[in-house]
């Protein structure tokens, strides 16, 4: 089979570090936050992370979030073929933004023998690692089959972890009740969640954040060996790196800091602390 150049695009929740997506020349296409009346793309330019989570708190009314316009993915599709054989566009969970489907809209003009989309049944790295990882697979063997065989390992084989230091967040942005969040904050719960299947699923419950860390990383070190690794965060740096001084004995070499998307951070709130493995199981 001959060797084809293939690029890969995704959206903006896959905070893929910048020394990967210069690498290996990967289109990024920004999800937008809405709030203050604009809508802003979560490029670095119309919107810094940083920025944003110190003011987030304070926001009235809450931010909402949306997906791309589908013109916007076609544009990325388009130029990214011009550079390349096939284009792998991998994106967050159909089942938690309508981003999926702005992708699927934005490549139907396209010849479908040279594009692939992807449902990554995650978000943040679990998004990211299918990306990085199929990239590198490409670049070694230029075979769509093998490359597409290998996002789907990568798939199975990755997690997402956050602990959450209030649920108030998430009930601003609608996704959990009053009655709920009203209930946490009186007994100072600290939840723990997952990205499982696609979807956002509840671990456990715990009375001080610090309970929650020490709930996150027993979870962690029960996976087995890990391939990959991205410390996640909002606003808290200090916690992230306190995170990694705790599991160094078990995380990569590589191990990577990653400040969170706002379509994510946004219900998590600048509190939350996470990771994004990625088990050596992949591999076999």
């Amino acid at each position: 089979m001959p060797y084809k150049k293939i690029r890969f695009v995704t959206d903006s929740t896959c905070d893929i570090p910048a020394e990967y997506i210069e690498r290996f020349q990967i289109a990024v296409v920004p999800c937008f936050i809405n709030y203050g009346g604009g809508s802003y793309a979560d490029d670095g330019v119309e919107l810094v992370r940083e920025d944003y989570y110190d003011k987030l708190p304070s926001l009235r009314p809450f931010p909402t979030t949306s997906a791309m316009p589908p013109a916007l993915v076609e544009r990325a599709v388009g130029e990214a073929l011009t550079q390349a054989d096939h284009v792998i566009a991998v994106t967050a969970s159909s089942k938690l933004s309508g981003v999926n489907n702005a992708f699927r809209l934005g490549m139907q003009k396209f010849p479908q023998d040279r594009v692939t989309l992807i449902d990554s049944l995650s978000t943040t790295l679990g998004l990211g690692w299918q990306v990085i990882i199929g990239a590198e697979t490409a670049a070694e063997t230029g075979d769509v089959e093998h490359v597409v065989k290998t996002v789907a390992r990568v798939r199975e084989a990755q997690r997402v972890y956050a602990a959450l230091g209030t649920l108030e967040f998430l009930h601003r942005g609608g996704r959990v009740s009053w009655a709920a969040a009203g209930i946490a904050t009186l007994l100072q719960i600290k939840p723990i969640i997952e990205v499982r299947d696609g979807e956002v699923h509840s671990l456990a419950r715990v009375r001080t954040f610090r309970r929650a860390l020490d709930e996150m990383i027993g979870r962690l070190r029960a996976l087995g060996p890990l391939d990959r690794l991205a410390i996640l965060y909002a606003a808290d740096r200090d916690g992230a790196h306190e995170l990694l001084d705790r599991i160094h004995d078990i995380a990569p070499a590589d191990t990577v800091y990653v400040r969170i998307n706002p379509a994510v951070g946004t219900h998590i709130g600048p509190e939350g602390l996470g990771f994004s493995p990625v088990l050596k199981s992949w591999r076999l």
